[in-house]
């Protein structure tokens, strides 16, 4: 079924909605959550819970592009079920990794000046995704958005591992430039 016509579903507050929603998304869904929390029980309520929040969701949205729009919203309730069942543990899962990597570009603390300019980043970041080739971004993209490890991203894309994490650490030199041609300070 076309996307527009599983929105329009939810909009007409049709239960097939989310049956046409795990039919065509579920089992995608399913590999984004599963990527971060590594439990299928786990990815399997997150996948229930986007399909609510998509419920809830779409009477005030109407997503134009609704694969996006999902996995959005299963990777958001993934990293907060993450977090908490990780608060008090131990040990560098991929999640961490990913987030060590991107941490000395990109600070994550309280202060209100960050905050404000979070909006600013997220531009400066969104223009340079959309500058990249289709396979940078990809690449970018599975590490960073769907937290794939180096050796899915390398089975995935058929490169090598070491390709891969060359790859990764000039996006994330390139990205750091253009913070801070943005006056953004890394």
């Amino acid at each position: 079924m076309e996307d527009k016509k599983i929105v329009d579903l939810y909009w007409a507050r049709s239960q097939r909605a989310i049956e046409e929603t795990s039919k065509k998304f579920g089992h995608y869904l399913k590999s984004v959550s599963f990527n971060i929390l590594r439990n299928n029980e786990d990815a399997s309520e997150c996948v229930n819970d986007t399909y609510l929040k998509a419920w809830n969701s779409m009477p005030n949205a109407r997503p134009y592009y609704l694969k996006g729009f999902l996995s959005k919203i299963t990777r958001n309730i993934s990293l907060d079920l993450y977090k908490k069942n990780n608060a008090l543990k131990r040990g560098k899962g991929e999640v961490e990794i990913t987030i060590d990597e991107l941490s000395e570009i990109i600070s994550s603390g309280n202060n209100i000046d960050e905050k404000i300019d979070e909006m600013y980043i997220l531009d400066i970041i969104n223009k340079f995704l959309d500058n990249l080739g289709r396979e940078k971004r990809k690449i970018f993209l599975m590490r960073y958005f769907y937290i794939n490890s180096i050796e899915e991203i390398s089975k995935n894309l058929n490169m090598s591992k070491n390709s891969i994490t060359t790859i990764l650490f000039r996006l994330r030199n390139d990205l750091k430039k253009e913070l801070e041609k943005g006056g953004i300070s890394v």
